[in-house]
């Protein structure tokens, strides 16, 4: 399973890639927009994990760009506000699968993105 990290904070970033990549997942981490639009141009991504507060302010044109270019590729939007706690995140991107606070342990955010997997265990 593919999935593309896109994180402006490298650190917390790489936190949650060494996890998932602990659980098999191939792991793309992008700290910016382009780098981001090259990942679901080239490669099968199946589960994004997407930081709704980037530093540039991105995080709904990657989301919109992913429906277009990966329709399939579940979206786990983490965040550090209570922007969207109300659950309407849902009814502004459809490809939105999950919303997380991005304190969100990281084995806790593996696990929803396994749920979130096209290949889930058996």
């Amino acid at each position: 399973m593919f999935v593309l990290i896109v994180e402006t904070d490298r650190d917390l970033g790489n936190l949650w890639k060494r996890h998932l990549e602990r659980n098999g997942c191939r792991v793309i981490l992008a700290c910016d927009q382009e780098t981001a639009f090259g990942a679901l141009r080239t490669l099968p991504i199946n589960v994004i994990v997407l930081n709704l507060v980037l530093a540039d302010g991105y995080a709904f044109a990657v989301a919109d760009f992913a429906a277009y270019r990966r329709p399939e590729a579940k979206v786990i939007f983490v965040t550090n506000t209570t922007f969207f706690s109300d659950g309407s995140i849902f009814r502004h991107t459809a490809n939105a699968a999950a919303f997380l606070p991005s304190d969100t342990a990281p084995d806790d955010l593996c696990a929803v993105v396994e749920h979130h997997s096209p290949t889930k265990a058996a």
